[in-house]
C-alpha cells in the first residue's frame, strides 16, 4: 500500500499525472478494526482525519506495554511462577516443612485456584467472542449524551464491555474523543472495571451469587447517578462540556447493521479456534493482575492474623476507612483487588469494605484522575469524580456492614 503522501509517478507514454490530494474524494470504506475485547488495552484511538501526517500516538497505560518493545512481561511469568511454585508446595505436601506465613500463602494459592480455574476458562471464551464486535457497535449503544437514557446506556455498555480498570480508561478516553458526554464517559468507567463477563464469574466463585449480584447492581446505581450529576453539573456550567460532542448520523440504524453482521458470522472450525486463540491472547492482561492479586491476598493471610485482618478491616468505621486509604494507595488492575475485595467479605465479614474496595479503586485512583485531567483538560471534572463517588460508596458501604 503506497503512502497517501507519496507522489506518485508514472510515466506512461509521456503522460504525466496530476498528483491529487493525500485525501481521496471517494474513499470505500474501511473494514471495521475489531476491537481487542478482552485485552486490557482498549482500542487505540485513530488519527484524525484532517492530516494524513498525524505523528501523534495513543498513549497507553501502566498496565499496556508497548507491543512495539516486546519486552519481557516481568508481572505476568513472576506472578505466575510464584503462583505456580505456591500451588505444586502445597499439592506436595511440602508447605506443611515451611515456616507458618509461607504454609498459609502456599494453601491460599492452592485454594483460590482451584475456585477460579472455572471462570477464568470461560472469561477466556468470552473475551475472544467479545472482541469480534465492531466498535461502531459498542459506541453506538451509548447513545445521545446529556440524557438520562444515554448515561443507562453508557453503564450498560461497560458493564458488557470486558477489560481491566486500566484498559477501560483507553477506551473512554476515546469515547470522549468521540463525543461521549461527560456523564456518559464516568458512567461508564465505573460500571466496567469489575463489572466485566470475566471477573463477574471469577467474583461469584469467590463469594457466591447473592453478593455478586448485589455487588453489579449497586456499582450500576452509582455510576448512573454520578453520571447524571455530572451531565446536570455540565449544564450548569460548573463543568466543562465535551468539546467534541456530536449527534450520531440519522441513517445509523444500530438493529439494522448488527443484523447485517450476524449475517457475515460464518462459524467454521476454524473460526472457533481463532476465538479461543484471541481469547487466550486478549486474557493475558486480565491474568498478569488476576496472579497479582492473588499473592496479594494471599500474602494479607500469611503476614495478618484473621483476628487482626478482622480487627483493621472488618465491618466497622475504623475498618471501612482503612480499605478506602488502600484501595488509594494501592494501585493494582480490576483483576487484582477482586481476589482482595473477595478476603474482605469472607474473611474479614464485611460486605460493605469489599464492595469499598473494588468502587473507591476505581474512583480515586491517581491514574484514573490523572488521565481524565490530560483528556478533558481539567482538573475540576477530574477531582468531580472522587468528589461525587466516594460519599455514594461509603454510605452502601456502611448499609451492607449494618446487615
Amino acid at each position: 500500500m503506497s503512502s497517501c503522501c507519496d507522489s506518485e509517478k508514472k510515466e506512461a507514454a509521456g503522460q504525466v499525472e496530476a498528483a491529487g490530494s493525500c485525501h481521496t474524494s471517494a474513499a470505500a470504506p474501511a473494514a471495521e478494526a475489531r476491537t481487542a475485547g478482552g485485552s486490557c488495552c482498549g482500542p487505540a484511538a485513530s488519527a484524525p482525519a484532517d492530516s494524513c501526517h498525524s505523528g501523534a500516538s495513543a498513549a497507553t497505560s501502566s498496565c499496556c506495554p508497548d507491543d512495539d518493545k516486546r519486552s519481557f512481561d516481568w508481572l505476568l511469568w513472576g506472578s505466575g511462577s510464584l503462583v505456580l511454585v505456591g500451588y505444586l508446595l502445597h499439592l506436595s505436601g511440602v508447605d506443611t516443612s515451611l515456616p507458618g506465613w509461607a504454609h498459609t500463602m502456599s494453601h491460599g494459592v492452592f485454594e483460590l485456584l482451584n475456585t477460579m480455574w472455572w471462570g477464568v476458562l470461560l472469561a477466556a471464551l468470552f473475551v475472544g467472542l467479545l472482541g469480534r464486535i465492531p466498535q461502531s457497535m459498542v459506541t453506538a449503544v451509548l447513545g445521545q449524551g446529556g440524557s438520562v437514557m444515554g448515561v443507562l446506556r453508557a453503564t450498560m455498555a461497560g458493564v458488557l464491555l470486558d477489560l481491566c480498570s486500566h484498559g477501560i480508561l483507553m477506551v473512554g478516553m476515546q469515547l470522549y474523543n468521540r463525543g461521549a458526554s461527560a456523564g456518559q464517559v464516568m458512567a461508564f468507567l465505573l460500571a466496567s472495571p469489575w463489572n466485566s463477563l470475566s471477573l463477574t464469574l471469577i467474583l461469584v466463585a469467590l463469594i457466591g451469587l447473592p453478593w455478586t449480584l448485589a455487588f453489579i447492581a449497586l456499582s450500576m446505581l452509582v455510576a448512573v447517578i454520578t453520571g447524571v450529576l455530572f451531565d446536570l453539573l455540565v449544564k450548569r456550567g460548573t463543568l466543562p462540556a465535551n468539546p467534541h460532542s456530536h449527534d450520531l448520523p440519522e441513517d445509523y440504524h444500530l438493529g439494522r447493521e448488527l443484523k447485517a453482521y450476524l449475517a457475515d458470522v460464518r462459524w467454521t472450525p476454524a473460526t472457533l479456534l481463532e476465538v479461543c486463540w484471541d481469547g487466550i491472547k486478549g486474557s493475558r492482561m486480565v491474568l498478569r493482575w488476576l496472579l497479582f492479586g492473588v499473592l496479594l491476598a494471599t500474602a494479607l493471610r500469611g503476614f495478618l492474623s484473621l483476628e487482626d485482618f478482622q480487627t483493621w478491616f472488618g465491618p466497622s468505621l475504623l475498618g471501612l476507612l482503612v480499605t478506602l486509604v488502600a484501595a488509594t494507595i494501592i494501585e493494582v488492575c480490576s483483576e487484582g483487588s477482586t481476589p482482595i475485595a473477595a478476603d474482605l467479605v469472607t474473611r474479614a465479614g464485611a460486605p460493605g469494605n469489599g464492595f469499598a474496595f473494588l468502587m473507591t479503586g476505581v474512583s480515586t485512583d491517581y491514574t484514573e484522575v490523572m488521565v481524565l485531567k490530560d483528556t478533558t483538560r481539567s482538573w475540576k471534572l477530574a477531582l468531580f469524580l472522587p468528589l461525587l463517588t466516594v460519599p455514594q460508596v461509603v454510605v452502601i458501604a456502611l448499609i451492607l456492614n449494618g446487615l
